[in-house]
């Protein structure tokens, strides 16, 4: 029998890698962890998990198809656990870097219900930020 423990990683195909790396490592917090140029693939730390990102003009890319757009995209969210959600910082830090805050709602999660905020990386993908649960999940 196969029991998930969590998520390894997520595989997203990014038009302009240079400003993807910068939004999941300046604004998000993640660091590179190891970089295959010759593939396009770029795979980053996101706490015990990795999220790669891969050019589109690149092999791994060109493998893909066409780039996800406006009306069809290939993923419909990554939720990151984020380990504090102080909502104003939160904002203040988003806004610094350009990115737009979603609205905050209390929404389930793999711990529980919690605080979370939609946004948007560079190519359109939409990021969840899942703070601590305010009571736990249902398992």
């Amino acid at each position: 029998m196969i029991q998930v423990r969590s998520i390894d990683h997520v595989v997203l195909r990014v038009r302009d890698i240079e400003r993807s790396l910068r939004f999941y490592v300046e604004v998000l917090g993640c660091r590179e962890e190891r970089r295959v140029e010759a593939l396009g693939l770029f795979q980053l730390r996101a706490g015990t998990s990795l999220i790669d990102l891969v050019d589109l003009e690149k092999p791994l890319g060109q493998q893909g198809g066409a780039a996800a757009g406006k009306e069809g995209r290939n993923v419909d969210h990554v939720a990151l656990r984020i380990e504090r959600f102080v909502e104003p910082e939160l904002r203040a830090h988003l806004a610094a870097h350009g990115v737009e805050p979603g609205d905050v709602d209390q929404r389930y999660g793999a711990e529980g219900v919690g605080p979370s905020m939609y946004i948007r990386d560079p190519d359109g993908n939409v990021i969840e930020l899942k703070g601590p649960p305010t009571s736990p999940s249902v398992r």
